[in-house]
């Protein structure tokens, strides 16, 4: 299997458990958008999207996200995308798979995290810039 989508599913897993145990509060000039639309795959290929701006970081940056649709206690994490943190406004686009529960094509909530690795005594640990959350709608890709 790619190490690059098992990296993605770790990141927005520790993403996902830690925003669902620390507030994050984002500095000045520093925000995560999603847009409202996604896209849905007949195969369960979720893609999402947005905006981001964050500043001042000194370990790699990623933008990890969730859909959750009929119960927001059920969250299908949806792929991380790398980021640069130089304080202009970027695009992000984040795509995975949901295989545990079919998602269907209409309403659907959608949060979405700025994480950054923060080397700690040589442990990288999770440090939230900021996150946004979203009603979208999933349309058929």
């Amino acid at each position: 299997m790619p190490v690059r989508p098992l990296l993605a599913a770790a990141l927005g897993s520790v993403a996902l458990l830690c925003a669902a145990v620390a507030p994050v509060t984002a500095a000045s000039g520093e925000s995560v958008t999603v847009d409202r639309t996604g896209r849905l795959a007949s195969d369960g290929t979720v893609t999402l999207s947005g905006t981001y701006t964050c500043t001042g970081a000194s370990g790699p940056v990623f933008i990890s996200s969730s859909v959750s649709q009929d119960s927001p206690n059920y969250k299908h994490g949806i792929g991380g995308t790398r980021a640069v943190c130089d304080g202009a406004e970027h695009r992000w686009e984040n795509t995975g798979k949901v295989t545990s529960e079919k998602l269907k094509p209409g309403a659907a909530h959608v949060e979405a995290t700025i994480m950054e690795l923060r080397s700690t005594g040589g442990l990288p640990l999770p440090s939230f810039h900021a996150t946004g959350q979203q009603d979208i709608n999933l349309t058929e890709a």
